[in-house]
């Protein structure tokens, strides 16, 4: 009997670990396309590629996190990776080159969650500790100071943080006990916290034990409740909060009614969610056709996508989207000006298109403002 190791997958709907599932031979291929200036597709190279390439010949990739010109992965045997610019430490390999293979950062093996901002990232341990590396201009590390840090460095000491995301400069979390925390950046409200006061440690959003699943965006965030309620705050001049204005918010506000939102993705000024029913939807600024829906008008309310029911999981980015469906089948749209839809062309679609035929595509994670794709396929 083979298992899926507990890092192979995450639930899309959830930001969660899944347990090991038996009987199920998942050995995960990595692949990246588009942009590659900095090495950040990781195939040892700074060329452009506008179709799927696989990065080496390994099997054990976990999760990916893209940033704005690096990536991070873990594998799953809990070691961490990273590779494409470090001029900002990003890549948590105490100096500040850029890679264009898979760099390993330290020699630990108890990594369990990893997401990607503009040029830092955060990271979770098998143990719940929270660390931090990159840039800090805005303390988005969460360590009370502005200093950059090329190489992880715990935030604090607590032992319950459960899940974690980053906006360009912002950054969030939740603990296990359902409580949602931010820092850095918050020149529009985007933390949450009822004013505009940059943060350079974590400080709590309100008082609620609920919170489930959050994704922000370059100024924004978005967070689904344990009781399927969707709710935004931050910038909002694309309608990207979905609250039918273009008023920015500086504390949650809920989205319409009601209770059946299961997944968010926050990208650039605009946001895709997938609903407990497995239909798409999307909202915000939509100047490259990167909310899916076949035009360029932008939409400050939730508009559906097409009628399929059977989304799994969300990648959306600088200008373009990314999705799975539950047949393991990838679907892309918005620009394309890096080939980074990976459709062996430079054309930008404003609908869904699919990848090739493969239906072995596995869930995406958090990307922020990459022009480029690192996805999984077992």
């Amino acid at each position: 009997m083979s298992y899926r190791y507990s890092n192979a997958i995450v639930d899309p709907g959830l930001n969660t670990l899944l347990p090991p599932v038996p009987n199920v031979n998942y050995f995960p291929y990595l692949y990246s396309w588009g942009q590659n200036n900095f090495g950040q597709l990781g195939l040892g190279n700074t060329t452009y590629y506008s179709s799927p390439n696989q990065v080496g010949s390994l099997t054990n990739w976990s999760i990916i996190t893209t940033g704005f010109q690096f990536s991070l992965s873990i594998k799953n045997d809990g070691t961490i990776w990273s590779w494409g610019r470090g001029t900002k430490g990003q890549l948590g390999l105490n100096n500040t080159t850029y890679y264009s293979s898979p760099k390993q950062i330290g020699a630990l093996t108890n990594w369990a969650k990893v997401v990607c901002g503009r040029d830092y990232a955060l990271a979770i341990k098998t143990n719940g500790t929270l660390w931090a590396w990159g840039s800090n201009s805005y303390g988005q590390l969460g360590l009370n100071n502005t200093s950059y840090n090329s190489s992880p460095v715990q935030v604090g000491a607590l032992t319950t943080w459960l899940n974690i995301t980053c906006g360009r400069y912002s950054s969030f979390a939740t603990k296990t006990d359902g409580t949602l925390w931010a820092w850095g950046q918050n020149n529009y409200g985007q933390l949450g916290t009822g004013n505009t006061n940059q943060q350079m440690s974590p400080v709590q959003i309100g008082s609620l034990t609920n919170w489930l699943n959050i994704s922000a965006g370059l100024y924004s965030a978005l967070a689904i409740k344990t009781d399927g309620t969707l709710w935004s705050w931050g910038y909002n001049g694309y309608g990207q909060l979905g609250l039918n204005n273009t008023t920015s918010y500086s504390s949650p506000k809920q989205v319409g009614a009601l209770t059946t939102w299961k997944s968010i993705s926050e990208g650039n000024n605009f946001t895709l969610s997938i609903k407990t029913n497995g239909t798409l939807w999307a909202w915000g600024f939509n100047g490259y056709g990167q909310l899916g829906n076949n035009n360029l008008t932008y939409y400050s309310s939730p508009i559906q996508i097409g009628a399929l029911t059977n989304w799994s999981s969300l990648f959306s980015s600088n200008s373009f989207s990314a999705a799975t469906k539950n047949d393991g089948t990838l679907w892309v749209w918005g620009n394309n000006q890096y080939g980074q839809l990976g459709l062996g062309n430079r054309t930008s679609y404003s609908s869904p298109k699919q990848i090739g035929s493969a239906t072995t595509w596995l869930p995406f994670t958090k990307a922020t403002e990459s022009q480029f794709i690192v996805a999984l396929q077992y």
